[in-house]
């Protein structure tokens, strides 16, 4: 595949370029899960996720969102990786996803170097130079590979 001209994030698949980067992200020691059972992501949730590698593949699809659009806070990332939440007689409804674990997320980045906090233009974190080259080798490795 060729993306000479083209933006190599838009142009691979997610999901390839989510695992990639989860992989690279398991080599980091300061990104792990915090806590000693599994727990569930937001009150939309029934049952917490059943992934072994979840927290690296949620950081890795976070970075995606910082990336892609830019100073981006903790609110928008919980509307994001919300789900509809299922309430028995009642119609579904859509629910945000936790805000505790993104947040968690977000300071493990932050202490990797890859994201950092801004105030202008908007109010958000986005990513340091360091985070947007690993994304751009994963996603370069990831179109040699198609």
């Amino acid at each position: 595949m060729d993306i000479s001209g083209v933006d190599p994030i838009r142009a691979v698949d997610p999901q390839k370029l989510i695992e990639k980067l989860a992989e690279e992200l398991k080599k980091i020691d300061v990104i792990k899960y915090p806590y000693p059972v599994p727990i569930k992501t937001g009150v939309c949730c029934e049952r917490p996720p059943q992934q072994k590698d979840f927290w690296y593949i949620r950081c890795a699809a976070i970075m995606r969102q910082l990336y892609l659009y830019g100073p981006v806070g903790v609110s928008r990332l919980r509307t994001h990786f919300g789900k509809r939440r299922r309430r028995g007689h009642a119609p579904p409804k859509f629910m945000k996803a936790g805000g505790k674990f993104i947040r968690t997320m977000l300071q493990q980045l932050e202490a990797a170097g890859l994201t950092q906090k801004v105030e202008k233009p908007r109010k958000g974190r986005v990513l340091t130079p360091k985070g947007i080259s690993l994304l751009h080798r994963i996603a370069k490795e990831v179109c040699k590979g198609e």
